[in-house]
């Protein structure tokens, strides 16, 4: 008989919600992982310890032992109702909590003792395994809790941040933290000799924080340099740009170039030079547009440059206090270029002769970019990897790829290549991956906040920027000294991560430990080193299908490291770029050229997941949890991810939603991201089912769902993540009930009629939501039914609270309420953007159809806007004039869709005390008068908003 699991039971999934967000809540206080090396996706620590301490402990475990083994010491519920109070009242709390965030505690002796207890052997015998091990959050939390541990990756740079996490801290221990000093005082000296002459000196009270570039093309009309940027705002407080063009002698003449005028205000800077991928030319005797294929077609040919547009600058002033004391203070400040901030001819020549030297030497990355999922860079004219950079960065990069080589040279020479130093020379390649990515034609200026520079994936892509900032990379307080401290940071809090646990002992410089981490670099369907049926758990974050590429991006870092760590650790670097053919996502790049590439990168990824799931049933005991991470809103993924486990032979016995947002948050509108991680625990399937008929299963889905949802909203689960949480309880009756067969057949084209999916389980959950949800929005009508159009409109506000979400999301959505999203939706009460659906309030959408009737409308969202639209435009006794002439102040109808609507419309400052803006105030114009004619109206009949009670104490 098998032992149920802890995570099978309970979890306690609003704490780890809340303490998930504290532990993301604040950038100054990360965990040190995630600023170690840049990474994408990873699990929050407390969340992945949840994961792996209740799939190794037994359902009876002690539940408030386990949430103290956590690092959860009080009451985070109860705090996080005081602290949403005191946000609505705007008062500042110190430390409500009273304990610190969870993922810096390290499981005492006591929690160790008591773990032993439960599983009734030592710690260090029980083995968890992931086989797509990332970013290293679960790695991390196994070790910190004493598991012996392996960690998997197919991705090189992922392999080497795994051993920078916890391989080499397990290791050596302090004695790293010296040994990476030292090899940073050493580059920094022999670096500054070959620096000396590429930038400009500056004076001791001068600080450079960026140099600000603008690309470049030439007007195809007139043959004026363009400076692209959508906008020259530099500072929030209004420092900017004024274009000043010189039109030297008229169209066509040489020396057309633009200079530029640092400004103290919005009004004074000048209109961006590009648009919607289009350009403007700035000169007044042109003012051309440039079409986005002939920017393209410059960039391509060779004819995109790049313009020196402002520097940023800290100065030193120096003033004396009142009592005599000598006081200096740093003052940011921006200044128009001068000639000697950049010698472009120098610059060039010297890059020149050093590139032929680099290239026989393979020093800087030559490599064609591949052709992908996002093939921007190539469309822009950066075929190969080292036009990702300025000439100035690419000879600085080169520069610092030759310093490391010196060094390592140096030592391999005179045989003190130590296993400790080849660590140091790891973390000094990190420390050199985070200056490349903050200094690259990717990075850009943060005119938000005018702090300084953003890194080149502030987004998951590879976006093209019109402009970017340029790091002077061995500056006081900047550059190097800047990458060399966080790396330090990250590897002192590392060590203190677990130095309490059994990884190290107390001088951290020797190991105390029977079972060193083993990480290995491979598919992760390819576990050979793992032997059968060993594992007593595998927790593993899988790839999230379609939604990050991560070997196509990392590749960017992947040409850097291995001529760097790759000198290192060759074991590593041995391919010309990342494998992506083996990679398990979804990528329609794959298939280029072949019909149907979206539906074949489906079916890859379902192949791929399915070999690394059955891995994880081969090396998992019989008796042992296979718990699976997965964050995705597309039903398209889930289907994938639940073929996946179930032809690997596993079925989901319980699911989990995590959420690492504010229960109490309910006033923050735009949240049509999910926020929640989804934890499936599976176990290998002993025997094979009979088939089960679709048909018979159907309602026990619907049950399942309606049983789970409440419990899921409790713990602070809302909008898209309501949906989501639906769709672990419907896959676990399922893959339970797998094979599946209709008894009937569909009434469609399917190849396979009586075939049934996951997603017929998800869309059964979707519809059971969907109408869970409607009869919480109407609770004083007896007739709660609404019509499509309408339940669709109210059914989004509630689902996405924005009137901005994506298409394929709209379009689960309608099919789930049952209308036709482009007939019936857009083009009457929401319009198309590009991939997203737009919903319009009735100001805009009479404003887009001034000549469309609304008397006689057909459903209730039409009388609702021409209602809202009346009392705006023309008072509320007119609205009530309406109502009453066409009886739908008797109408259940009508009232069913008033009281849903003012739950789901965003309330405005007069209710909530909160400025909305754009079409989030816009939206608030209907709420208001709607509620108008509720309070006038229908106070009777329906009752208060609900969603306004939490705005009672503020108002």
């Amino acid at each position: 008989m098998l032992i149920r699991k802890l995570i099978e039971d309970w979890l306690p999934i609003t704490e780890i919600g809340i303490e998930s967000d504290r532990e993301r809540g604040a950038s100054s206080a990360l965990p040190p992982i995630y600023y170690l090396h840049t990474w994408w996706a990873r699990r929050p620590l407390v969340m992945s310890r949840a994961a792996v301490l209740a799939s190794i402990l037994p359902a009876s475990a002690d539940r408030k032992k386990f949430i103290h083994a956590l690092g959860i010491h009080g009451d985070p519920i109860k705090t996080r109702r005081v602290i949403d109070q005191a946000n609505r009242e705007k008062k500042k709390l110190a430390n409500p909590y009273g304990y610190k965030r969870a993922f810096t505690y390290n499981p005492n002796e006591a929690d160790r003792t008591w773990i032993i207890e439960e599983i009734g052997r030592d710690l260090e015998t029980v083995l968890v395994v992931d086989p797509t091990a990332g970013g290293g959050s679960i790695l991390v939390e196994s070790g910190r809790l004493g598991c012996a541990t392996i960690a998997n990756d197919i991705n090189p740079v992922a392999a080497l941040i795994l051993y920078a996490t916890i391989l080499w801290p397990n290791k050596f221990g302090t004695a790293l933290i010296k040994e990476f000093q030292d090899i940073c005082k050493q580059f920094v000296t022999v670096a500054a000799l070959k620096y000396k002459d590429i930038f400009s000196s500056i004076d001791e009270n001068t600080i450079i924080n960026g140099y600000l570039w603008a690309r470049t093309i030439p007007c195809p009309y007139c043959s004026g340099l363009i400076p692209l940027s959508p906008n020259w705002r530099i500072a929030p407080d209004g420092v900017g740009v004024k274009l000043k063009p010189y039109e030297s002698d008229g169209l066509g003449s040489e020396g057309r170039i633009c200079s530029f005028q640092m400004v103290n205000s919005l009004q004074h800077q000048s209109k961006g030079t590009v648009s919607r991928g289009s350009a403007l030319c700035p000169y007044p005797d042109c003012m051309r547009v440039i079409s986005s294929n002939e920017i393209k077609t410059a960039a391509k040919s060779g004819n995109m440059g790049e313009q020196l547009y402002a520097v940023a600058y800290k100065k030193r002033v120096t003033s004396w206090t009142k009592t005599g004391k000598l006081r200096h203070k740093w003052i940011k400040k921006y200044r128009e270029p001068k000639p000697e901030d950049y010698d472009d001819k120098s610059i060039m020549k010297t890059l020149k002769k050093k590139l032929h030297e680099w290239g026989i030497c393979d020093l800087i990355p030559s490599e064609k970019f591949p052709i992908g999922s996002d093939n921007r860079p190539i469309t822009y004219g950066m075929p190969l990897w080292r036009d990702f950079f300025s000439p100035r960065q690419l000879l600085c990069h080169g520069t610092t790829v030759e310093t490391f080589h010196n060094l390592l040279n140096d030592d391999k020479k005179n045989n003190s290549l130590t296993d400790i130093r080849k660590a140091a020379y790891g973390y000094l390649a990190i420390a050199i991956d985070t200056v490349v990515t903050y200094n690259s034609r990717l990075s850009t200026w943060d005119s938000a906040s005018g702090r300084g520079i953003r890194n080149s994936f502030a987004r998951h892509d590879y976006a093209f920027k019109w402009s970017h900032a340029e790091m002077v990379p061995l500056i006081t307080g900047l550059g190097y000294e800047w990458a060399f401290t966080k790396t330090l940071d990250s590897i002192k809090k590392i060590i203190c991560l677990t130095e309490k646990t059994s990884f190290i002992n107390q001088d951290h410089n020797t190991m105390n430990r029977k079972y060193e981490p083993i990480i290995t670099c491979k598919s992760g369907d390819d576990l050979e080193h793992i032997e059968d049926h060993t594992a007593d758990a595998v927790v593993i974050d899988p790839p999230y299908y379609d939604n990050v590429m991560y070997a196509e991006l990392s590749d960017f870092f992947y040409v850097w490291l291995k001529r760097t760590a790759g000198h290192v650790f060759p074991e590593l670097f041995k391919r010309n770029l990342t494998d992506k053919e083996n990679e398990a996502v979804a990528n329609p790049a794959k298939f280029f050229g072949y019909s149907g590439a979206r539906a074949m990168a489906k079916q890859d990824y379902v192949e791929r997941m399915a070999l690394i799931f059955d891995e994880c049933r081969r090396i998992l005991k019989p008796t042992g949890i296979m718990t699976v991470m997965f964050m995705h809103k597309s039903t398209g993924a889930w289907d994938a991810l639940a073929m996946s486990i179930i032809n690997a032979g596993f079925y989901i016995t319980t699911s989990w939603p995590i959420n690492s947002e504010a229960r109490g948050s309910l006033h923050i509108r735009n949240k049509a991201a999910a926020k929640s991680t989804i934890l499936l625990a599976c176990r290998p399937r002993q025997t094979k089912n009979a088939t089960t008929y679709w048909e018979d299963i159907e309602p026990e889905v619907r049950k399942s769902v309606y049983m789970k949802i409440n419990e899921f909203e409790e713990a602070g689960l809302r909008g898209v993540d309501i949906y989501l949480s639906a769709f672990g309880p419907a896959l676990e009756v399922y893959s339970r009930n797998w094979p599946l067969s209709r008894r009937t057949p569909r009434r469609d084209n399917s190849k396979d009629p009586y075939k049934v999916v996951p997603e017929d389980a998800l869309r059964a959950a979707r519809r059971e939501v969907k109408q869970w949800r409607l009869d919480k929005l109407i609770n004083s009508v007896p007739n709660k039914k609404l019509d499509p159009a309408t339940a669709f409109f109210v059914l989004a506000w509630d689902t996405f609270a924005s009137p901005r979400f994506p298409y394929d999301e709209a379009l689960h959505l309608a099919r789930a309420v049952g209308v036709d999203l482009d007939r019936t939706v857009v083009g009457r009460f929401a319009k198309k953007a590009g991939g997203y659906v737009v919903l319009l309030d009735s100001m805009r959408r009479k404003a887009s159809r001034p000549g469309s009737p609304h008397r006689g409308a057909r459903t209730m969202i039409d009388e609702l806007h021409h209602i809202a639209y009346l009392c705006q435009k023309s008072g509320a006794a007119v609205a009530i004039e309406y109502i009453e002439s066409e009886q739908l102040d008797t109408s259940h109808a009508f009232a069913a869709a008033l009281e849903a609507a003012l739950e789901v419309l965003p309330p405005s400052h007069r209710h909530t005390g909160i400025d909305l803006v754009g079409d989030l105030a816009s939206a608030s114009g209907d709420f208001d008068a709607l509620f108008d004619i509720y309070h006038l109206k229908f106070k009777k009949k329906i009752d208060d908003p609900d969603q306004l009670k939490i705005h009672e104490t503020s108002c």
